[in-house]
């Protein structure tokens, strides 16, 4: 089942979709489970793959376009606020509780990608937040930083002079997350498997949406460049921890990260490596998606 909802955010709505196991109609409340989903996604891709699964095996799950972007609203378009992000899964969480059939006291928090820093870092601070599951953590922050070729302070030299020339233009920049196609990928010397793969389901009818515009405002970069998904979670993040990460060690850092989360969260439950797959294989090759579901909602089962 899938109910389609308007999350209010302030002064605009989240669009979001609730995966509801079926028959599940006059029974206990259930549990539920908030997806935080990869930078530039909508909620029709990779929180989809993960929100239906989990809905299979009794959990209902929410996903939601972000604020600024998908049919979420917000002004500007295609803004990639790193505080904003997190924001957004507290407004979901405040949108569950008045859902009938959803248990308030039984919510949990599933990150993919960029998306698993961000509820690494709602977590911290929101304990309504009972279970904190990550499939291929990245602390986006940390991976802007380690990306910027000069320095992250020549980064931000940079962007602030782009700031200034904004203003005075009038005008806001976009730039790419991706190329748009395969061809200008290598055009641009971007060869390596794991940008190939994440073209190829990104810009593709295998992953591709619509409504996934596959541009960032540019003044969304110098929030990323200052923020650390995982400070102090060692101290504030007290739930229970999983973490399923490729076994394929590629460029996107998320196995790295994934296992710093692990040893430093103050209570971690379970880790899974998932030997074979890759960083982009885990939004929706099915036996590795089925094998990650598999694991979290057991785990989601256990302490929600």
């Amino acid at each position: 089942m899938l109910q389609h909802l308007t999350i209010p955010r302030g002064p605009v709505d989240l669009a979001a979709d609730l995966h509801l196991p079926d028959g599940g109609e006059g029974g206990a409340p259930l549990p539920a489970v908030v997806l935080s989903t990869p930078g530039s996604s909508v909620k029709e891709q990779i929180g989809a793959n993960y929100a239906s699964r989990l809905a299979a095996r009794g959990i209902a799950a929410l996903v939601l376009d972000p604020a600024h972007q998908g049919r979420s609203g917000g002004e500007p378009r295609d803004l990639e606020d790193p505080y904003r992000r997190g924001e957004d899964i507290s407004y979901a969480i405040d949108g569950l509780t008045s859902v009938a059939g959803i248990d308030p006291h039984r919510i949990g928090v599933l990150g993919i990608c960029a998306g698993g820093g961000y509820a690494v870092h709602t977590a911290r601070t929101d304990h309504r937040i009972k279970a904190v599951g990550t499939v291929v953590p990245v602390n986006i922050g940390a991976a802007f930083r380690a990306f910027s070729p000069d320095g992250p302070a020549a980064a931000l030299d940079g962007l602030a002079d782009a700031r200034t020339e904004e203003a005075r233009s009038g005008g806001m920049s976009r730039v790419n997350w991706l190329p748009d196609t395969l061809e200008d990928a290598t055009a641009a010397g971007l060869t390596d498997i794991d940008t190939v793969q994440a073209v190829t389901y990104y810009r593709t009818e295998r992953g591709g949406s619509e409504h996934s515009t596959n541009r960032r405002l540019l003044r969304s970069d110098p929030l990323l460049l200052g923020y650390d998904a995982f400070h102090l979670a060692d101290q504030l993040m007290t739930q229970p921890l999983q973490v399923v990460l490729a076994g394929r060690i590629g460029n996107t850092g998320s196995y790295d990260m994934g296992m710093q989360l692990w040893k430093t969260a103050p209570n971690p439950v379970d880790l899974m490596v998932i030997d074979g797959a890759g960083h982009y294989e885990m939004y929706d090759e099915p036996a590795h998606v089925d094998a990650a579901v598999e694991r979290l909602a057991g785990f989601y089962a256990n302490h929600l």
